[in-house]
């Protein structure tokens, strides 16, 4: 007998009601929206908290519970899959001092089956679990999933050791450096994006899913970056989608997600098959990227944004965030979205598992900056990277008009015209 309180459906949205806190224990994907257990709608509870049960097995599993703001004297409400995950979370919170705790263990026996309400990712199909991955690769045809043709991607940024140390069967690897320039680290020309996209087999058709290994980036290594391949992946699936890529894929936790699930791990060194020809004009989609004269008009415009994707002691100038940048300070005018600790972290994009954070939360602190969906928003950082993970984040959330500004503060800074501030943002003095 369990030692918490099970409530029915009615006596869970009597206590939705009243304020208490629902907390949804599944994976991070089921709660995006994947039908893991081939559930009639998928999604989770509208209003519920994502709290997977594979996060209490974290030593700052209770620091994650604060930061969402989840306190011990809120009414608490678990649900998942199973009863046995339900209450391994229950038992984590009470060992925590929380008392008021409940479950809630008809989520798909009755809450799904109703059409009761319910919330999910918009593009969830765009950001797959290890799972879908595995029985991709394995000649099944998972969800969400119509072509016959794809190829797994393990990103990288001049670390093929990256790769040949451990990789998804059968994925081959690419460089960042093969779409970006090396001198500005802008997507490299049309001519060049259709080169390396058909050296790499991969057509505007082709089913592309991408993932990284992230390795604890170290600033005073000569290439922090080569450390950061879970950030390099989304870079690459950005510039794949401008390019014309139709489906593009990014493997939720990048290959922390496929060693937590337990999936084989190759060191094959897979051959590519080069295809003859890209299928489309590039760029098919080239609002999705602006450059310097665009974001300035960005700056000057009402309904839009410049979002500065970047650590705060970057923001105020305190250092430039990159060994090969000398020119420290942020774009007048920006705003600030702060992303962690460095311009190789992105953990305030990330759950303790390298997966992306809640959604309901990214939308709720950009709101609370004035960064919302009816604007125009250009999302960068020092070079791309990081701009591209946020800009990923908000097209997950279905925003209608989001780019990346792809020059970032590396090509803003480069021009001696282009006004730069430093220090706290308190007024337009700051400006040199």
């Amino acid at each position: 007998m369990s030692q918490f309180q099970t409530l029915t459906t009615p006596q869970l949205e009597e206590k939705q009601k009243s304020g208490a806190k629902i907390i949804d224990v599944r994976s991070g994907d089921a709660y995006n929206g994947w039908k893991l257990r081939n559930e009639e709608n998928g999604g989770h509870i509208k209003g519920a908290k994502s709290l997977p049960v594979k996060w209490t097995q974290y030593m700052d599993w209770i620091e994650t519970v604060r930061h969402k703001g989840i306190k011990p004297e809120d009414e608490l409400v678990l649900y998942g899959y199973t009863t046995e995950e339900i209450e391994r979370v229950a038992s984590q919170f009470k060992k925590a001092g929380y008392r008021n705790i409940f479950l809630y263990n008809k989520f798909l026996e009755e809450w799904v089956p109703r059409n009761l309400p319910m919330e999910k990712l918009p593009r969830y199909q765009q950001l797959v679990p290890a799972e879908w991955v595995n029985e991709l690769i394995s000649g099944g045809k998972p969800s969400e999933y119509e072509n016959n043709k794809f190829v797994v991607v393990h990103s990288h940024y001049r670390n093929r050791d990256a790769y040949l140390s451990g990789h998804i069967p059968g994925a081959i690897d690419m460089d960042t450096n093969a779409l970006e320039s090396t001198e500005t680290w802008n997507r490299r020309s049309p001519a060049e994006l259709k080169k390396a996209l058909e050296d790499h087999g991969i057509t505007a058709d082709t089913t592309v899913v991408l993932y990284g290994k992230f390795m604890f980036p170290d600033n005073d290594d000569e290439f922090p970056g080569s450390a950061a391949g879970d950030i390099g992946a989304i870079r690459n699936a950005f510039i794949m989608m401008y390019a014309g890529v139709k489906d593009v894929r990014v493997l939720n936790g990048g290959f922390q997600s496929w060693e937590d699930a337990h999936f084989d791990v190759s060191i094959e060194d897979v051959p590519k098959n080069p295809v003859e020809e890209f299928g489309a004009v590039i760029p098919a989609k080239p609002d999705l990227a602006v450059d310097v004269p665009e974001a300035k008009k960005i700056l000057a415009a009402k309904d839009s944004e410049l979002v500065s994707v970047r650590s705060y002691r970057e923001y105020i100038g305190e250092v430039s965030g990159y060994n090969y940048i000398e020119a420290k300070g942020r774009i007048p005018g920006s705003i600030f979205a702060d992303c962690g600790s460095d311009a190789y972290h992105m953990e305030n994009y990330r759950n303790v598992d390298h997966t992306i954070r809640e959604f309901h939360e990214i939308d709720e602190i950009w709101r609370g900056l004035g960064i919302t969906p009816n604007k125009h928003l250009a999302f960068y950082c020092g070079t791309g990277w990081r701009g591209s993970e946020a800009w990923f984040n908000a097209w997950l959330m279905g925003w209608p008009r989001v780019s990346v500004f792809d020059g970032g503060w590396f090509e803003w800074s480069s021009d001696p015209q282009n006004p730069r501030a430093t220090g706290a943002p308190k007024t337009e003095t700051d400006v040199v």
